[in-house]
């Protein structure tokens, strides 16, 4: 698909205004066949939902736009045809992406490793060795560029005769985190792919992580945890590959080594034992999408219906939220109305900022 410099333009500043996350992104975008028409309707939405409503100014829009040309990176959005098929599955997938080096590489069966950032020595080997070893026999090393595992994964992957590896960073495509992994950073974008969902000049924050590790596993076949403590980033990407329908595998480690408690905790709730580059190739040159670890069932998304949101008027459905989660789908059932109008009426409750969406398909009021 071919998009129009202003239509791709248009979409950037969606997805940058108020309140507009993934899901409410492609609802608009199919509600209003494109993004010139959903900038355009933005504000009368806003008013539906009691509030005055502002699209992201242009003038921001086009720095954000010339710092990405600058910084040697372009922009992937969600319908592009190098979009990576497996992370296009989930409902969050992000619409717009921006991207260094080599794309082709993300369409190559993947493996995400991921680990602990106070790494022990024999882990950031291991993770190391299994890197090597999985990019030899042709799949591709995902991870997050964080210090310990994560850069002895890419290292690894980087050193082995097929290279083959992923940064998915949380900050802009040009800002490198952590410093030190600022030459490693930049040999990814050279020799491999370098991916960034937040917009050039973007500090890392605490919150654009567990964004970035949905990427990491949404990208991946499969998740391996090499070492991890009991609360971990590590461990939120393992629980976003299982909700995901994804493979989740850890490595055993020692009881009395707070490092390996998360690894030796997943197994225990039913992620795969491995212990050589073996067992993985198993794992992953078997996988249908079909899981073999039991960690989470893939979890019940509530059905978007985005080629019915065009003719839909929205439900009323004000006195089903509440300040606590409850599933979409629930709320379809108990509203009696279709899953496009519920879909729409959940729509205009966030562009006024009075909805959060959850994961696995849970919306709950802001509060605000």
């Amino acid at each position: 698909m071919s998009l129009s410099q202003e239509e791709a333009f248009a979409r950037i500043r969606l997805l940058r205004s108020p309140n507009i996350g993934p899901v409410t992104y492609l609802q608009l975008i199919a509600r209003f066949g494109h993004a010139v028409a959903a900038l355009e309707a933005l504000p009368d939405l806003g008013k539906k939902g009691g509030r005055t409503y502002i699209p992201a100014n242009r003038d921001r829009i086009e720095s954000e736009v010339a710092a990405t040309r600058q910084a040697g990176a372009k922009y992937l959005f969600h319908d592009s045809p190098g979009y990576p098929a497996l992370l296009l599955r989930l409902d969050s997938a992000p619409p717009i992406l921006t991207w260094r080096g080599d794309l082709s590489i993300a369409a190559k069966p993947c493996v995400a490793m991921v680990g602990a950032r106070n790494a022990s020595a024999a882990a950031v080997k291991l993770a190391r060795d299994f890197a090597v070893g999985l990019a030899e026999a042709g799949l591709t090393i995902v991870s997050g560029l964080a210090r310990g595992i994560d850069g002895a994964a890419h290292k690894g992957a980087l050193a082995a005769a097929k290279s083959s590896t992923v940064g998915v960073i949380a900050s802009g495509i040009e800002i490198a985190y952590p410093p030190q992994h600022a030459e490693l950073q930049e040999r990814i974008a050279q020799e491999g792919l370098l991916l960034a969902e937040q917009p050039p000049g973007t500090e890392p924050r605490g919150s654009h992580f567990p964004s970035r590790n949905r990427i990491i596993a949404g990208l991946a076949s499969g998740t391996l945890v090499v070492e991890a403590a009991q609360k971990s980033g590590s461990l939120i990407t393992a629980r976003l590959a299982g909700e995901a329908g994804r493979e989740v595998m850890a490595i055993p480690g020692s009881p009395l080594d707070a490092r390996s408690q998360g690894c030796n905790h997943l197994i225990r709730e039913g992620a795969v034992l491995v212990q050589s580059v073996e067992d993985v190739l198993e794992l992953m040159s078997g996988f249908d999408g079909e899981q073999r670890s039991s960690l989470h069932d893939c979890a019940e998304g509530s059905y978007i219906a985005y080629d019915e949101l065009a003719d839909a008027d929205p439900a009323n459905i004000s006195g089903l939220l509440s300040n606590a989660p409850v599933a979409v789908d629930e709320l379809i059932r108990q509203s009696g109305g279709s899953a496009a109008s519920v879909q729409l009426a959940l729509l205009e409750l966030e562009l006024s900022g009075s909805l959060v969406r959850h994961a696995a398909g849970r919306v709950s009021l802001s509060g605000e």
